[in-house]
């Protein structure tokens, strides 16, 4: 009988030395968040880059520099991580790079990208983990484990009007899955009116907020009409300010948490499929008083709705 011998698997491109870009993740609140592994990689890296783009801390460039015993951060905003990325991965090949950013490192597809085209120029990527909002948002008692797809929603504005995350809410819903919501942030946007007289002036930073996030998905639905979420009954959950002492959760239908106060950004939303009693009595204390929403104990809105509409349907 022949023997058949394996061989070791190897990647296409070997590290080029023993230096690493390390994708430090901040966690949600402040200085102090980090962890003791990624703060003592940060005060033995020889750059230190903090990412600006995808989310940003409750506090500034300074309080960080002064925790870590480091003068020397360099912000890398929209169009550094975009359109200059090389300049973060690149130094990486001669020493070590921290790479700084809010939550954890592999909850944005950017960062994603910047540790693939690291990998392919030969650079020794290591990521060290924190909390992110994508497991915070369990702190309001839905169960983590019932979620579906997240979604980002993005600003709505008189030229363009994206609803791709419609079609991912209605497919959670079918299956009784909860949907987070991510809302949009703008951070360093150019002011293209300026642009076109010749002037580089960036906008003021915006972090849409739960209320406005509310109006753009009760929109949505009076424009597509596909029942994903009923804007005065489906139970929806508003989260501000995740992980730090005044974090806001307020429960309610999108009619309602329109109107709510939820404060400062961050923010960001949950929309309910099948609520089990366990997850319905921790969310209570954060109910609207006397809201309208409406438990769903056989499936989904939606699909009673259908089913009630082919009952008819054989009924004539």
């Amino acid at each position: 009988v022949g023997v058949v011998r394996l061989l070791p698997l190897t990647s296409k491109k070997k590290y080029c030395s023993t230096m690493v870009l390390y994708i430090i993740g901040l966690g949600l609140y402040d200085e102090k968040d980090v962890t003791v592994r990624g703060l003592e990689l940060i005060k033995s890296s020889d750059k230190i880059f903090l990412e600006a783009y995808t989310s940003v801390l409750s506090v500034g460039k300074e309080r960080l520099e002064a925790f870590y015993g480091r003068d020397d951060i360099v912000v890398a905003d929209r169009d550094f991580v975009e359109c200059h990325a090389e300049d973060i991965y690149v130094p990486a090949k001669e020493g070590n790079v921290a790479f700084l950013v809010v939550g954890d490192p592999v909850c944005a597809t950017t960062h994603s990208d910047i540790m693939l085209r690291a990998r392919e120029e030969g650079v020794k990527v290591e990521v060290v983990h924190n909390a992110s909002a994508m497991g915070a948002v369990g702190c309001c008692g839905l169960q983590l484990y019932n979620f579906g797809q997240t979604v980002s929603i993005p600003y709505f504005d008189e030229n363009w009007r994206p609803k791709s995350f419609y079609p991912k809410i209605r497919y959670n819903r079918e299956g009784g899955m909860h949907t987070l919501c991510l809302l949009d942030i703008k951070v360093k946007e150019p002011d293209f009116e300026a642009m076109k007289r010749g002037k580089i002036v960036y906008l003021p930073p915006r972090f849409m907020s739960v209320n406005e996030a509310s109006d753009q998905l009760i929109e949505s639905e009076e424009e597509l009409k596909k029942g994903a979420y009923h804007p005065d009954k489906t139970l929806c959950v508003g989260l501000a300010r995740l992980g730090q002492v005044d974090q806001c959760i307020i429960a309610g239908t999108l009619e309602e948490l329109k109107e709510a106060d939820f404060g400062a950004p961050l923010h960001c939303l949950i929309i309910c499929g099948e609520v089990h009693d366990l997850e319905l009595e921790s969310l209570r204390p954060f109910l609207v008083p006397d809201s309208a929403f409406q438990i769903d104990l056989e499936g989904s809105l939606f699909q009673r709705e259908d089913t009630a509409v082919a009952n008819d349907d054989t009924e004539e």
